[in-house]
Order: structure tokens, then C-alpha cells, then sequence
């Protein structure tokens, strides 16, 4: 079947519509709409999907080397079944309703992978906490959207770890998103979702979750690569083209990028240390205990809260420019396989 009935009745949901277009409309959709917490998100459904599957598995499972099987199982399950699920609900839409309501479910999937809206709302409350002199309300901000401990945080380091949660999100909370939603429409980008909150939930190296969550940590990684190459490159040409320090922010990432714990979020955060002349990184505590993250940048001021506002307006800006570079991947897709 050719790209532009498949890809596009079955991932879209109507060969009549362009792809482009789909994804135009879902990042118009969460740029002005975001996700309004009245409306249900996928996102919870997949996180209750995970804790099913994992509540099954831990019934059966005892040993290391089946928790690392199972983790695989559990990575399968999860993103095949988002994947599945999506797909076969636009092809069913398509067929037995209309094409333009199935295409309608994806722009509307497909934008509650995105964050744009998300993102530079939380940094900005932080922000403007700040600047009214509230450091309870914008400690209390920030311990919405960081896993450190916050309540003994100065104006810099609520500053420094807003500027960190912003920078490192522009990947997997916008480039990679919509990369996929290029390539494989909303069932694919819906996927990416599901690999992400999996991530989020069992990626970590605890006693709980080093077995069982392995793969899907290792599989996060993967999904990123490329994305998250692709950030780097256009936060650079993005400085260039505002004026902003894009030499700093290409040799900082160079140089720094690699010392993150992440493969991938390295590059957004030191290319924005870079870009601003600060420098990231530090110690962090976590329920009281002291973790020390690899500084990246110079520190050559003291970071502060304008500096929030700054990454703000430097992420919005890259993820237009991610928009536009996914429209034209969408577009060399069609040529290739239309």
C-alpha cells in the first residue's frame, strides 16, 4: 500500500488531507490550548496502563533475570498497545464514521504529545513568582515540575532548576514528539509518548526498577537520538538568527554536553548555558540526600530569573523551527515513498 493511503487514511485519517497539515494544526492547537486539565489526557491513560501491566508482572515475576525479560515485555506491551490502540481507532473512525472526524482525533492526539504551551506556562509561573518576591509559591512551582527537593532553594537555584527543566524538555517534550508524529502520524507519536512516560515511571537505577526498567530507559535513549540532535542544531541556528551567543552555544555543547547524565537532554541544557553565558549543573538533593550533576557552561554571571524568561523564549523559538524542519521531513516522506 503506498504511503499516501496508508500513512495517510490509516495515520491520519484521510488520504485528502495533507500530513503537513496535521501537524500544523496540533502545534497551533497546543501552543494557544495546551492541555486544560478538564480534558482527560492520554498521557494518565498510559501511565495506568503501566502500572497494570507492572502490578501483573511483579505477581508472577521473582528473579533478576525474569524482571529484566519482563522489562522487555513491559516496554513491548506498553508502546506496541498506544501504538495499536491509536491506530486502530483512526482506522475505524475513517471507515465507519468520516475521514475528517478521524483526522480531527489525531491533530488532537497528536498535540497532547507536544508541550509547548505546558512548558513555557510553568516556567514562566516560576518566573513571575520571582519577580513578585514569593519564593515559597515559586519553590512550590518549581517542585511541580523537578524531582529535587526545593523547599530550601535561593532565587538562583529556583532559577537554575526552572532554566534546567525547560532546556532539557525542549527534546523529548517537543523535537521528538513531532519528529515522529512526521513520520509515522499520531499512532507513532502516541507510541513515542508511551516510551517517554515509561521512562518516567520505571527507568530508574533503584532496587525497584533496575531490572524491570531497563529497557524502557535504554529504549528512551534510543528513541531520542536523533531528535535530540536535531534540537542541538536548530537551538544553534536559532541563536543565530536572534542574535543570541550561537558560538558559545555550539562550542558549550561541544564541550558539555556529554557530561549529563542523559545522551541526549545534554545538548539542549549546556547549548542554553551556552547561549546565555551561565552554567547548569551543580548539586541537586534528593529527600535530603546530596546528588552532585556535571556543571556545563561558563559561569560567567550569577544565574537569575530573567534567565527563565530567556530559555522561555528560546525553547518557543526552537519549537517553530522544529515545526517547520518535521514539515519538511513530513514532505521528503510523501516524495519518497507517495
Amino acid at each position: 500500500m503506498e504511503w499516501t493511503a496508508m500513512g495517510t487514511a490509516a495515520i491520519f485519517g484521510s488520504q485528502m488531507i495533507p500530513i503537513g497539515l496535521a501537524l500544523i494544526a496540533a502545534f497551533i492547537v497546543d501552543w494557544i490550548v495546551g492541555d486544560p486539565r478538564w480534558l482527560p489526557h492520554p498521557v494518565v491513560w498510559i501511565g495506568k496502563s503501566i502500572e497494570a501491566v507492572e502490578k501483573g508482572i511483579r505477581s508472577v515475576v521473582s528473579s533478576d533475570k525474569a524482571f529484566k525479560a519482563a522489562g522487555v515485555l513491559l516496554l513491548v506491551v506498553v508502546v506496541g498497545g498506544s501504538y495499536l490502540l491509536v491506530w486502530g481507532l483512526l482506522s475505524l473512525l475513517t471507515t465507519f464514521v468520516h475521514p475528517l472526524v478521524s483526522w480531527g482525533l489525531a491533530v488532537w492526539l497528536i498535540s497532547t504529545t507536544i508541550a509547548t504551551k505546558g512548558l513555557a506556562d510553568a516556567g514562566m509561573e516560576i518566573y513571575e513568582l520571582l519577580k513578585l518576591g514569593s519564593l515559597d509559591a515559586a519553590r512550590s512551582a518549581l517542585s511541580m515540575v523537578v524531582g529535587r527537593d526545593t523547599d530550601q532553594l535561593d532565587e538562583k537555584e529556583i532559577s537554575r532548576g526552572a532554566v534546567e527543566t525547560v532546556a532539557e524538555n525542549i527534546v523529548d517534550a517537543i523535537v521528538s514528539p513531532l519528529f515522529y508524529a512526521a513520520i509515522g502520524g499520531a499512532p507513532l507519536a502516541m507510541a513515542y509518548r508511551a516510551v517517554n512516560t515509561l521512562d518516567s515511571m520505571v527507568g530508574y537505577k533503584n532496587e525497584r526498577y533496575q531490572h524491570l526498567g531497563w529497557a524502557s530507559a535504554r529504549f528512551d535513549d534510543l528513541a531520542n537520538y536523533i531528535p535530540a540532535r536535531i534540537a542541538g542544531l536548530l537551538l544553534i541556528v536559532v541563536c543565530w538568527l536572534i542574535r543570541w551567543d550561537a558560538h558559545d552555544c555550539y562550542r558549550v555543547i561541544r564541550r558539555d554536553a556529554h557530561l549529563h547524565p542523559s545522551p541526549n537532554s545534554g545538548i539542549t541544557e549546556s547549548g542554553v548555558a551556552g547561549a546565555l553565558g551561565i552554567q547548569l549543573g551543580g548539586i541537586n538533593y534528593y529527600h535530603g540526600i546530596a546528588s552532585e550533576r556535571a556543571k556545563m557552561g561558563d559561569p560567567l554571571r550569577v544565574i537569575e530569573a530573567e534567565d527563565i524568561a530567556k530559555t522561555v523564549r528560546l525553547m518557543k523559538q526552537v519549537s517553530l523551527a522544529s515545526l517547520v524542519c518535521c514539515l519538511f521531513i513530513s514532505v521528503m516522506i510523501q516524495v519518497i515513498f507517495g
